[in-house]
């Protein structure tokens, strides 16, 4: 592909920039989907295309190459979903925390004097 001379970037990168939601993406790297596995998991399946490529490690600079290696880590990411959901897949932090802990402090031990923030009359 010809290199865009003004900001360097190739028709890849620019394809790239233009490119929004994970149906654009879909689209853009023609992957069948089922519509109903992105609306419920778009977030997560965008998620996981963005780690997918990151653990790739070099990515080469010809835009039919790295058309072929996105359009494979988005694939694989959007699978993950088919068969799957959100929360089994633990693509964000908050899936794999644990449960919450409990802070219980004796009302004894709170001091109400002087931590009033209504103004004096």
């Amino acid at each position: 592909m010809v290199e865009n001379t003004i900001d360097n970037e190739s028709e890849f990168d620019l394809d790239m920039d233009e490119l929004s939601s994970a149906e654009d993406f879909l689209n853009y790297f023609e992957i069948d989907y089922d519509q109903s596995i992105v609306h419920v998991n778009r977030l997560h399946i965008l998620q996981r295309f963005h780690d997918y490529l990151s653990k790739v490690g070099d990515i080469p600079d010809e835009d039919e190459a790295r058309r072929s290696i996105y359009a494979e880590m988005l694939s694989k990411a959007y699978n993950d979903f088919v068969g799957s959901d959100a929360q089994t897949e633990k693509v964000f932090k908050v899936f794999s925390m644990g449960e919450p802990s409990v802070v219980t402090i004796p009302l004894s031990d709170i001091d109400l004097k002087g931590t009033s923030s209504a103004p004096t009359i």
